[in-house]
């Protein structure tokens, strides 16, 4: 049980399948975690649709937040801050709250369950090519090119699509801000969500020209009321805390505070946003690690800068902060600080649709379970088996005539381009479990070269990366580590545990939150949280030796060129077909 002194703050992460909850102590030490699926919904005719509902969701939460109380034996008079992060997806109500379908169709505006557009949904790409071709400076916010991911392009579809009535009806959250909403009742919106998925400028506010030249002069004549006029930076405490309905519901006390949410990490904008804070970022970058026969030493907010944040999952976000800024200044996750961000569409979804739609699936599956492991391992040993038979020095060799280019659902960062497709060379008449192993190798390799792509462009525009810090999923393939270390030339940090680093982040907002008196230094306050409560971490180092080092930059050349093909061959065709 805890004794009085004790204090303990709750993060809560919605990612894209489900809720999780955490309560930490000061230090990071998770005492109990919790996670409940969610539902999405997808369309049959169109690929492109990914709903949720935001009533799922909260219930979804109040079941995690209910569980972790419950197995930590803490009593909620010890919790003594709550942070929020989610997914950039958009939520849309009525102006009650209640939850307003965005289902395409008759009932699209009317009360109803889905009323979630999901970060993946592609659905806005006319509107996000509408608002591309006014060449608005907003834009130059986003690497000068809107991504049809981002929420303004999703609410351009639902204006074009709904009555005008309806939409009247309408307020829009991205998914962060709509937990704060329904956990405090307050309308405050983040800047972090506001800047990165919303064309809010900081320093300068909505951009009411802009609004009106692509169709959505109703914000500009409300006072823009329904995108949000309150805004706040991360972590910062969000009017009285949990209402008695929302305490009630989480099963916590009245008036807990509550810090002002941030974007997970699955994000959807590319490279050259000026972003805000995110979960997966506040959770990773302070880490220190294993050096040699020691630890490494703590370092400043500002020698954060040569760490590259990786939150890897469904898709993967890379963050990166600067104090002197690159292209855009404003507020970031500290005030006066720049954050650039990059990221792949699909990373670990693509890995598990290599694997999955491979006719040699169900004799992997059916091995795995013979051999009571996993599909990665049985690919793993497959792969090593193919080496040595080979007489091959790596698994790079092994497929080194094989070429993978793995947006298959477009591109995010860094050249912004949500019509790029995959493409595979050197395929041959084989449908064996070798066959997939090599294709696994394949994706794999691909999701390293695209990273470093992501890296050389960063550094290109005046980053200076020294080490990669990765959480999620993805952080527990050994295998996938190894090979972004090599192709990356440059150490992986990893965390003690792959799935806490976004909700510890969101934990941290909470205890920033709770601050009794405000710092008059916010920046290195909530530094000084992230390195009192980021666990220790473990490094993979680069290992590759001569012929694969050359392996590994030859297809990095082939890679670039095949983005340059792709485009070339598009433009061609387009010239015929328009």
């Amino acid at each position: 049980m805890a004794s009085s002194e004790d204090s303990f703050y709750l993060g809560i992460d919605v990612g894209t399948g489900s809720a999780r909850a955490a309560l930490v102590r000061p230090n990071g030490t998770i005492l109990a975690s919790a996670s409940q699926d969610t539902v999405t919904w997808r369309d049959q005719t169109d690929h492109r649709i990914f709903e949720q509902s935001t009533a799922d969701i909260w219930n979804s939460i109040c079941l995690t937040v209910r569980e972790v109380v419950a197995r930590s034996k803490v009593s909620p008079n010890y919790i003594k801050g709550i942070g929020f992060d989610a997914t950039c997806s958009l939520a849309v109500t009525s102006w009650e709250g209640e939850p307003i379908t965005v289902t395409r169709g008759p009932q699209l505006g009317e009360p109803g369950e889905r009323n979630v557009i999901l970060w993946a949904d592609h659905r806005a790409e006319k509107e996000a090519d509408l608002i591309n071709s006014t060449g608005s400076s907003v834009l130059d916010y986003v690497g000068g090119t809107i991504s049809l991911e981002m929420e303004i392009p999703k609410i351009l579809w639902l204006k074009c699509h709904m009555s005008g009535d309806r939409f009247e009806n309408c307020q829009f959250f991205d998914l962060p801000d709509f937990l704060t909403y329904r956990a405090t009742g307050m309308r405050t919106r983040s800047l972090c969500s506001l800047t990165c998925k919303c064309t809010y400028v900081p320093g300068n506010g909505w951009d009411r020209a802009f609004m009106s030249q692509i169709g959505l002069d109703a914000f500009v004549q409300n006072g823009f009321v329904a995108l949000g006029t309150d805004v706040m930076t991360a972590g910062q405490p969000v009017g009285g805390g949990l209402t008695e309905r929302a305490s009630e519901e989480l099963g916590l006390e009245p008036g807990t505070p509550v810090g002002s949410g941030v974007i997970d990490a699955w994000v959807s904008v590319p490279l050259d946003l000026l972003s805000l804070a995110y979960a997966g970022w506040l959770g990773t970058v302070a880490a220190r690690h294993e050096e040699g026969d020691g630890i490494s030493p703590s370092v400043s907010l500002h020698e954060s800068g040569h760490r590259l944040a990786a939150v890897a999952g469904t898709s993967t976000c890379h963050l990166i902060q600067s104090k002197e800024g690159v292209f855009v200044k404003g507020d970031a996750i500290f005030p006066g600080w720049w954050t650039n961000e990059g990221g792949q569409s699909s990373t670990g979804q693509l890995i598990d649709f290599i694997i999955s739609t491979h006719p040699a699936h169900q004799e992997l599956k059916d091995l795995a379970k013979n051999k009571d492991t996993n599909v990665h391992e049985v690919l793993r040993e497959t792969l090593e088996a193919i080496r040595q038979a080979e007489g091959a020095d790596s698994w790079t060799e092994v497929i080194a005539h094989m070429h993978f280019y793995p947006d298959l659902h477009g591109n995010r960062s860094p050249i912004a381009d949500p019509r790029m497709r995959g493409s595979i060379m050197g395929l041959t008449l084989d449908s064996s479990l070798h066959d997939l192993a090599r294709k696994y190798a394949l994706a794999l390799e691909a999701v390293t070269l695209q990273t470093r792509h992501i890296i050389d462009e960063l550094n290109n525009a005046g980053h200076s990366i020294r080490e990669l810090y990765l959480s999620g999923s993805q952080a527990q393939n050994a295998t996938l580590m190894r090979l972004l270390a090599n192709t990356c030339n440059m150490p992986v940090v990893l965390p003690l545990s792959y799935s806490t680093p976004v909700v510890l982040g969101a934990a941290m907002l909470g205890r920033f939150a709770a601050m009794r008196n405000r710092p008059s230094d916010p920046a290195t306050a909530l530094w000084d949280i992230m390195q009192e409560m980021t666990p220790l971490a473990t490094v993979v180092q680069p290992s590759a030796g001569d012929k694969e080092k050359k392996l590994l930059e030859a297809k990095y050349k082939i890679f670039l060129e095949s983005i340059e093909i792709q485009r070339r061959w598009r433009k061609e065709i387009d010239a015929v077909v328009g």
